[in-house]
């Protein structure tokens, strides 16, 4: 059996590119506090949306690659659906989620604990973002920085600003709670990706919020009208009742 492939990189506090995440929370073990799991739980959830996604367009990929990798859990799932012709590469600044790599690892997939906008990597196939511009600092330098390393990109993006997420103060919540540094309608998520030069193949919602287990009482309050608003209409429901996310691919 092969060793896992695991790369130690250096990122350092306040060491990082223009564009890229700033450490802080995730380099210090804070956000490892406040998430021990890293939502794991949640990984076969998005990795199926994932494989979906790029299934409707015919593609298969060769090299992929995650930016902001966490656990690792999404490319662990997405690898044995994708079989053993495709490689993968998970890239994470955080050396506690980077942690929760390690036995993940093999000929076949490999993490690398470094900033992957100071990195050389280029040339997969697809690229995913998922549940990660909304913690970087500057996202336009970042996603200009990302967009000529891959053929594809895949971006998972938390819909935070809807009419119920304004009333509940959701903006102000996951900004302590999650480090969310931005917050997003799918029009300004759409705006932001065109005007640093992306070209959206399709974008469509997921409801967590529905199709996950509730993560609070609130939550799970929520989840009928929630889920009959969304069965009316994916947007009034992402406009209006929250707990949506964007799932985009762009090239």
């Amino acid at each position: 059996m092969s060793a896992p492939l695991v790369e130690p990189g250096s990122v350092e506090p306040g060491s990082v590119e223009p564009g890229s995440v700033e450490p802080g929370i995730y380099v210090n073990g804070e956000y490892q506090r406040r998430h021990p799991n890293w939502h794991q739980e949640d990984a076969a959830w998005k990795a199926g949306h994932v494989k979906n996604l790029i299934g409707r367009h015919g593609i298969t990929p060769k090299r992929v690659c995650e930016i902001g990798c966490g656990s690792g859990e999404i490319l662990a799932c997405l690898a044995p659906e994708w079989g053993s012709q495709c490689v993968f590469e998970g890239y994470e600044i955080s050396p506690q989620a980077f942690a929760l790599c390690q036995g993940k690892a093999s000929a076949q997939l490999r993490f690398h604990l470094e900033d992957f906008c100071a990195s050389a990597s280029s040339g997969y196939d697809v690229i995913l973002l998922m549940d990660v511009i909304e913690h970087v600092e500057d996202p336009f330098s970042f996603l200009r920085a990302v967009a000529p390393r891959g053929a594809y990109k895949v971006l998972h993006i938390p819909l935070d600003l809807s009419v119920l997420g304004m009333v509940s103060r959701l903006p102000e919540r996951v900004r302590a709670s999650a480090g969310h540094l931005h917050y997003f309608t799918r029009e300004l998520a759409l705006r932001l990706l065109e005007e640093c030069g992306y070209r959206v193949r399709e974008a469509v919602y997921t409801n967590g919020s529905v199709e996950l287990p509730p993560k609070s009482r609130a939550a799970a309050l929520a989840r009928v009208p929630r889920g009959i608003g969304y069965r009316l209409s994916p947007d009034f429901a992402a406009r209006y009742l929250g707990g949506c996310s964007l799932l985009v691919l762009a090239e």
